[in-house]
């Protein structure tokens, strides 16, 4: 997601780039979950929007941006996958590669994307 975002690249180009230089090919859930992110991208980045109260998604940090796509995704399509999971995997990614107050900042955004999904009330 990162490296479609920053290059602004398909998923496919970017696979392709990786199968050109070698590397072996993501993990299919990867792929479902990218494949997943780029077709419902706008409805995604316009939940994010609304969630991140006083944020303009262009203006977040990449790594931030992009964690919560990906999660946000897991959450509404990805049933299989528990909340808490994708909750815990998302503010740890943050935390790891991102900046200092990333971490408290996806935690906010998803745990409220996700208790509103989870009580039908999701805006």
């Amino acid at each position: 997601m990162f490296e479609m975002d920053i290059n602004r690249s398909s998923v496919d180009e970017v696979l392709m780039g990786k199968r050109m230089v070698g590397e072996a090919p993501p993990a299919d859930f990867t792929i479902e979950l990218v494949k997943g992110v780029s077709e419902h991208l706008d409805e995604i980045d316009a939940m994010i929007s609304r969630y991140a109260e006083g944020w303009d998604i262009r203006r977040m940090p990449l790594v931030d941006r992009n964690v919560l796509r990906m999660a946000v995704f897991e959450l509404l399509y990805m049933k299989d996958v528990p909340t808490g999971a994708t909750i815990d995997e998302a503010v740890e990614l943050a935390k790891v590669f991102s900046t200092e107050d990333s971490g408290k900042f996806v935690n906010g955004v998803l745990g409220q994307i996700s208790r509103d999904f989870e009580s039908g009330k999701l805006t």
